[in-house]
């Protein structure tokens, strides 16, 4: 463990209040010395832990600033050491006064997450619940704060240390039957039940594997696709969705050139727009590369709005039809008939019953322009979508290392069930088990390394 003290703000700079922490072996050390209780005679190494005491920040004989210190003892601390928070006014010069005299008498300024490091080195929490720290601070809709707040309070953690105790008893059976390896008669692990106890570990990481795609969606958004002709009113739609003038409209053909990405939150869901470059016949090289961009963001979206003129819009389908329709394979596609406010006989628009060559097709006709029908099309993203309601007792994969880590433990339980089908020997089965619980333990960063853990933490906030 570092024997640092450190000190950073950890409030947003333009509040009426700002909190510097203050964390190490000499935290409450240091903040007596530059800290002075307004009762008399009173300390803040003899204050009581989790009270505050009121007082002044001064340097020499000059008062900086009234404050509250808030006093926490180790190990009863966020971060497990001897901690201290000062609760000052939140002008920018207050607090960088405060942290000078702080640094100037023995702290140092903290990196990035290197609290909630601290946090986890000291054992107060593991790893994937130090990530959720982060994700808590990220989390923009109430779906992603629950699954933030599931893994922090441990869940997730939960649910691993289970299945690592299982396959700790798993091969120390196994393991206990090499040790007697020349008494053959004896069998301290009856296989039908450890086939038993791999089929069911096997469907519970089978289970978190599968769930990433339904908490990626939550934590990153749904990626909507929006794609069509130039000129139908992509960028339009983009504007009325966001409510906000993010991409430019013109009555110019190719006016978007290249993809534009920004997120709204619909029905408590994150929803991730793509507004694509207008796909047409061109010569010109950078519209070209924006419609190759098109069909790559069509590729990787779970739906597509796909933007159809209303004025000419059964001719204009079947052009656009073999270019499309392949790409969205497996996705929820909706047509939407935009521009019905320039449409003189209503009759001339595909009804709902449309279908171009496809069963996964909705049908909407909206005008961006007036924002007619917006409210039905946000409803049918919201059912399109078709994300679970999320709760605190939900364990959902949201993390690209856990996933990865998950996967490669799939694939090591996969081995051990056909290994136990096989009846190959135990030190075989034994050797893929522990692959297993490796994998499971580098979640929770009982295996990780330095450079691993680096990686995490720089991407926190200073403070945190």
């Amino acid at each position: 463990m570092n024997q640092d003290t450190i000190c950073a703000i950890a409030t947003a700079q333009g509040g009426a209040i700002g909190c510097i922490r203050v964390s190490g072996p000499d935290a409450i050390e240091i903040t007596s010395r530059i800290f002075t209780p307004a009762r008399k005679g009173k300390k803040l190494k003899d204050a009581k832990p989790y009270t505050l005491t009121f007082g002044h920040i001064h340097e020499e004989e000059n008062i900086i600033d009234e404050v509250l210190v808030s006093l926490f003892r180790a190990p009863h601390s966020y971060t497990g050491e001897d901690s201290t928070e000062i609760m000052c006014h939140g002008s920018s010069y207050i607090l960088q006064k405060v942290l000078q005299l702080l640094i100037g008498n023995g702290c140092r300024l903290a990196a990035p997450g290197e609290y909630t490091q601290r946090a986890f080195l000291g054992g107060k929490m593991d790893l994937s619940q130090a990530e959720a720290v982060a994700d808590l601070i990220a989390s923009t809709s109430a779906a992603t704060h629950r699954l933030a707040m599931s893994q922090m309070r441990g869940g997730f953690s939960k649910e691993l240390a289970s299945l690592r105790d299982q396959l700790l008893h798993f091969t120390s059976l196994i393991e206990l039957e090499l040790d007697f390896s020349d008494h053959e008669e004896l069998e301290f692990a009856d296989r039908s039940e450890l086939c038993l106890l791999a089929d069911g570990i096997e469907q519970v990481i089978s289970r978190l594997v599968q769930s990433f795609s339904v908490g990626n969606a939550i934590k990153n958004g749904v990626p909507v696709a929006i794609i069509g002709e130039t000129n139908a009113g992509k960028s339009t739609l983009l504007n009325a969705l966001l409510n906000e003038e993010r991409a430019i409209v013109s009555d110019i053909h190719g006016t978007t050139r290249d993809v534009i990405e920004d997120t709204v939150n619909l029905g408590g869901i994150t929803f991730r727009f793509i507004d694509t470059a207008g796909i047409r016949e061109t010569n010109d090289t950078i519209e070209n590369l924006g419609i190759e961009r098109t069909f790559q963001k069509l590729e990787q979206a779970e739906i597509v709005l796909w933007i159809v003129d209303a004025t000419n819009a059964v001719s204009r389908i079947p052009q656009l039809t073999t270019q499309i329709l392949p790409r969205c394979e497996g996705k929820r596609l909706i047509l939407v008939f935009n521009k019905t406010d320039l449409v003189q006989d209503a009759s001339t628009i595909p009804n709902s019953s449309f279908t171009v060559a496809a069963t996964n097709v909705q049908c909407i006709s909206i005008s961006a322009k007036g924002r007619t029908n917006l409210d039905k099309l946000q409803q049918m993203l919201i059912s399109a979508a078709n994300l679970p309601t999320v709760t605190q007792n939900d364990v959902i994969v949201t993390n690209i290392r856990h996933y990865e880590a998950l996967t490669h433990a799939l694939e090591a339980i996969h081995r051990v069930q056909q290994g136990l089908a096989e009846n190959l020997s135990g030190d075989f089965v034994s050797q893929d088990i522990r692959e297993c619980i490796f994998h499971l333990s580098d979640i929770a960063g009982e295996v990780t390394n330095d450079m691993v853990l680096g990686n995490i933490f720089e991407h926190f906030c200073i403070g945190k």
